[in-house]
């Protein structure tokens, strides 16, 4: 059975949440709301309880855990000292969706947390609900989202229950979250000599944007993220190498220069695929849900406010699997500020199966 936590106005009360702390310090899961999408906890020192994580989710088991904390004192913990580029981020974007990745101390957490790397991501989530959790629980917590593997990540609690229910032990309803895509990893390599530059490498964008950690770090190059991981080799953080974020039916990403030209290679694609008989969907946005017909058309968001697109995007995919669509064509957005994660998300969801005109 999975027990049920509802916060009032975001918060629960210290007492409330006595219950899923001690569970997680027990070794048992709990969902629980973030700023970006739901997350499924437990103890990152707890190998079983970690192991619990992939069962729970059908995680592959060399993708790795991100592990949230209640403050910035815990670190010293976990993983080495950040030096001061780190800590210039920190000192900007925590508690908030950045995910910082670092040495880690041997032996303090779970093998499973870190799918056999050397290195680990940490991250102090800025949600009450997420925060005080964790001081109560005491324990640092590996939390990936709290989704079946593959599916799109949960931005509300009912999501959870859709996915989870009666294979984890409980699940804290803090409401819809804010941000809607998951945080933005980061791994500061620093230069090997006092000539050479450090980089910072985006291994998997998010609700920090490339444009804001230029801003936060003058002279220290940012490289965004490509866009497939190795196949052959483990992913350094979550979401670069497998297909995430999908709804079941098969999604196809259409993407162009020109608005009319992306519209029409929407239309014609929807329309072949109901004369094969097919139940079709489109994900688009506010300006263009009245130029396309198909049996579902799902408006996410405005191209004006890709906030709103990111807000909304996983509930929006969600939406296809309630109406039982075969086929779903998605339109591209600007990858500019946080469109970039956007479309890592949708390319993900998509399988990589990309038109472009």
């Amino acid at each position: 059975m999975t027990l049920f936590w509802k916060a009032s106005g975001n918060e629960l009360e210290l007492e409330e949440l006595t219950e899923p702390a001690r569970i997680l310090r027990e070794g048992g899961l709990i969902a629980f709301p973030t700023e970006t999408v739901y997350g499924l906890g437990a103890d990152a020192r707890q190998t079983e309880a970690v192991n619990k994580i992939f069962l729970a989710k059908g995680r592959p088991s060399d993708n790795p855990l991100i592990v949230h904390i209640a403050n910035r004192s815990q670190m010293a913990e976990l993983a080495a000292p950040p030096d001061e580029t780190v800590s210039r981020l920190l000192d900007l974007f925590w508690p908030g969706p950045l995910t910082v990745v670092l040495p880690i101390k041997p032996g303090v957490l779970s093998p499973l947390v870190t799918a056999g790397l050397t290195t680990v991501g940490l991250r102090m989530p800025d949600h009450p609900v997420a925060l005080r959790l964790l001081a109560v629980a005491g324990c640092p917590v590996a939390a990936p989202s709290a989704n079946s593997s593959g599916r799109p990540s949960p931005t509300t609690a009912q999501h959870v229950y859709d996915d989870l229910a009666g294979r984890i032990d409980g699940i804290v309803d803090g409401g819809a979250t804010g941000v809607g895509l998951e945080s933005t990893v980061v791994e500061y390599i620093a230069p090997l000599s006092v000539d050479g530059g450090g980089v910072l490498h985006i291994l998997r964008p998010g609700g920090i944007s490339a444009e804001q950690l230029r801003l936060a770090l003058p002279g220290i190059e940012v490289r965004e993220a490509s866009a497939l991981a190795d196949s052959s080799s483990a992913p350094r953080a979550p979401g670069m190498k497998y297909a995430h974020y999908a709804p079941r039916g098969a999604m196809t990403l259409v993407q162009g220069c020109a608005p009319e030209q992306v519209l029409a290679r929407l239309q014609r694609e929807l329309d072949q695929a109901r004369a094969r008989g097919e139940r079709t969907g489109v994900l688009t946005y506010r300006e263009h849900a009245d130029a396309l017909r198909a049996d579902t058309v799902v408006a996410c968001g405005s191209l004006g406010d890709l906030e709103s697109v990111a807000h909304g995007l996983y509930a929006a995919l969600r939406q296809f699997d309630e109406v039982g669509s075969d086929f779903i064509v998605a339109e591209a957005c600007p990858e500019a500020g946080i469109g970039a994660a956007i479309m890592n998300r949708l390319r993900k969801a998509a399988a990589d199966r990309i038109i472009y005109v």
